[in-house]
Formats: C-alpha cells, structure tokens, sequence
C-alpha cells in the first residue's frame, strides 16, 4: 500500500464518519468535548473533583455517540470520563417541527 493509498484510505473514513456524525447528530441533546474525544449525549454529568490539592472533571455521560474513526461500534451506553484538562458540554439547539408551508400549529 503505497503513502498515497494510506492517506486515500483515512480521508475516506474520516468522510465516513463526518457522514454518521450528520446523520445521528438530531438524536442527541448535548455536545461535549474533551482533550481526548468529541462525544454525542442524552445525558450529562459533570462534576468537579479535587485531591491532594488538585482539581480534576469526572464526567459521566449515557445513551452517547463517540467521534472516533478506528472505533467500530461508536453508539455506547454509558462512558466515564475522568481528566486534568478542560471539558466543553453545549445544550444541542433542537429545531422546530417543520410540516411545510411555513406555519405553525393552530391553537
């Protein structure tokens, strides 16, 4: 396989992924990004922890989708996630029902 091949092969996984990500972003309430992984939840928990004088997050998300390329299976049910660096959590604006037409429900 030559550099060329290689390097064909991880953009098309990376669109791949891009595609999922699209495609199952609807499903989710929270986006949340840590150091080392961009995740996809329906349920976060952040707490800020402290030891021996030093702070640390341990967050817990459930019914979750993980941005990773070498990940086969990236639907997961529960994930834990303890680190020293920065966590970003955002509220997934959801958008309104759309029947066509442009007009909202009669009351």
């Amino acid at each position: 396989m030559s550099a060329e091949d290689l390097e064909n092969y991880e953009t098309d996984m990376e669109l791949a992924l891009y595609r999922e990500y699209r495609d199952v972003v609807g499903l989710f309430s929270y986006v949340v990004e840590t150091e080392r992984r961009f995740y996809l939840a329906n349920h976060v928990d952040l707490q800020v922890r402290s030891a021996a004088g030093e702070v640390y997050f341990e967050l817990s998300l459930a019914d979750a989708w993980v941005w990773d390329v070498y990940r086969s299976a990236r639907f997961v049910k529960s994930v834990r996630v303890v680190t020293f660096k920065d966590v970003n959590v955002e509220e997934l604006a959801k958008t309104e029902l759309d029947l066509g037409g442009g007009t909202a429900f009669p009351r």
